[in-house]
């Protein structure tokens, strides 16, 4: 059994919240295990996992609680299940503190399928904070390993594009004005290529309540992806939402790396996981990065190594994260 204890510690909201816990409910249902400690507010669990089987499964947060971070808790799970699975997500799509299910498409997904596995994700119906409502279906085939990655040469950026979006009560103006915005920041800094960001408004059908924000990605030679995002709220200026994701996204492309701030840790159990050496040159190292090497070294006997990355051009901040992964093998195929 794993047993995990000051869950959220030092947080204004320590213990689980209520994606934390739909994850873990999600995860001892694919696997037939057991879960002590499973309640919202709980800062300790006593996890027994059992084998891992495919099929279908449905995780509600019942909130606007994040339907990335259920896709991100199960997908290391479904991989190595024995047969396929189909999960249906429910929460918010676009949420504060973890990532846009349109950055999950755009970014996470083309570049986490590098390690030899694709998935498909279908987006039913978009939710927003406070009320969720959203829902995503993920379908997923099982794999025998992981291959390792590299992604150490960024490139030059050769493209930039996105979506700027409304739904609800919300006037296209504003997703206009957004775009707007966010194309004029970055002009500032690259002015030769076309910025393409799309303003659109979801059908009514397709979202729940009212929402806004914007999703800019920058593509390179070298196939690499780095985004800058950000949301609308009440009472933010919407040419305000538009500059915060483009100087995200600025930023993102200043220290060199070949991933985003957004994409480092995400990247780090699947090269843990991974047979053989996986390389990514990287910005400074987020803390989120760091917590998940320190876990996925405690839980795989993966070995993570962070290096200042040797840059001709001094005014680069960046770093490789190497990894020997532990090559875990799906005994079930």
């Amino acid at each position: 059994p794993l047993r995990v204890r000051r869950i959220r510690a030092g947080r204004s909201q320590p213990g689980l919240r209520p994606q934390h816990l739909s994850g873990l409910e999600m995860i001892r249902d694919l696997c037939e295990g057991k879960l002590q400690g499973g309640e919202i507010g709980s800062t300790e669990i006593t996890f027994t996992p059992g084998k891992i089987k495919g099929g279908t499964h449905v995780a509600d947060t019942k909130t606007a609680g994040s339907v990335c971070l259920l896709m991100q808790v199960a997908m290391p799970c479904v991989l190595f299940a024995a047969s396929p699975s189909e999960l249906h997500l429910k929460g918010g799509t676009n949420a504060e503190m973890a990532p846009q299910i349109d950055y999950t498409v755009m970014v996470f997904k083309p570049i986490v399928e590098k390690f030899n596995f694709t998935f498909n994700c279908d987006i039913r119906k978009r939710g927003y904070y406070p009320q969720g409502g959203g829902e995503v279906i993920v379908q997923m085939s099982p794999v025998k390993e992981l291959s390792p990655i590299n992604l150490t040469e960024r490139g030059t950026v050769t493209k930039i594009y996105g979506r700027a979006f409304v739904a609800g009560a919300l006037p296209i103006k504003l997703a206009k004005d957004m775009s707007s915005a966010a194309v004029r920041c970055i002009r500032k800094e690259i002015r030769d290529l076309y910025i393409n960001i799309q303003p659109v408004r979801e059908p009514d059908d397709q979202a729940v309540g009212t929402g806004s924000g914007i999703i800019i990605v920058a593509e390179t030679s070298t196939g690499c992806l780095l985004a800058g995002s950000s949301l609308g709220k009440r009472g933010k200026n919407s040419d305000k939402v538009g500059i915060e994701a483009a100087e995200i996204l600025l930023r993102n492309l200043k220290h060199g790396g070949a991933v985003d701030d957004s994409l480092q840790d995400q990247l780090i159990i699947f090269m843990a996981l991974a047979k053989g050496v996986s390389r990514v040159k990287s910005g400074p190292i987020t803390l989120h990065t760091q917590t998940a090497i320190h876990f996925a070294e405690q839980l795989t006997k993966a070995k993570f190594t962070v290096t200042k990355s040797e840059e001709e051009d001094p005014s680069k901040d960046a770093y490789i994260i190497e990894c020997q992964g532990m090559g875990m093998i799906n005994s079930n195929l």
